[in-house]
């Protein structure tokens, strides 16, 4: 192994003292592996409405479709008509993935890692998850249903 790596650091002109160094700056361009989320299948629950979210600098109005599954994995796009996303929020029980130009620059990690401005957003899933769950019809038809969460100084309003 110490003379592949001889070898490839002669090739690549590097000798001696730069070999530690090159090393180094070789391994710590090495990132993990993107958090894997489940893929939506056949008993995943889907609804669509409407959202009317607030926050201090705007109300906004549009689109909102949610799917989540029986283990809690959950997915929220929320659009102002067909092409403009809004916000798109892939989560489950330990990450989140948010982005649109509600996200600002987007995020993605560990949910306890989120930034503050996110948070109402990740509160989310399990106050939609239980609302909907609970509601879910036996019967053929669809009622309606309202869902309103507020966090700090965000409010939502959901329509399904």
């Amino acid at each position: 192994m110490v003379g592949a790596i001889h070898r490839i650091a002669q090739a690549i002109g590097v000798n001696g003292p730069y070999l530690l160094a090159f090393l180094v700056a070789l391994t710590s361009c090495a990132t993990t592996a993107p958090h894997e989320f489940a893929e939506a299948r056949a008993d995943w629950q889907t609804r669509s409405g409407q959202l009317l979210y607030r926050n201090p600098k705007a109300t906004v109005i549009g689109d909102v479709f949610v799917r989540f599954s029986p283990n809690g994995d959950f997915e929220l796009t929320f659009s102002k008509g067909p092409g403009v996303n809004l916000l798109f929020l892939r989560q489950d029980s330990t990450s989140a993935e948010i982005k649109g130009p509600l996200a600002g620059r987007g995020w993605s990690g560990p949910i306890n890692g989120a930034p503050q401005q996110l948070r109402g957003w990740l509160e989310l899933r399990d106050k939609i998850v239980h609302a909907l769950a609970a509601a879910s019809p036996s019967g053929g038809g669809r009622d309606r249903h309202q869902v309103r969460h507020a966090s700090g100084s965000e409010t939502f309003l959901f329509r399904f």
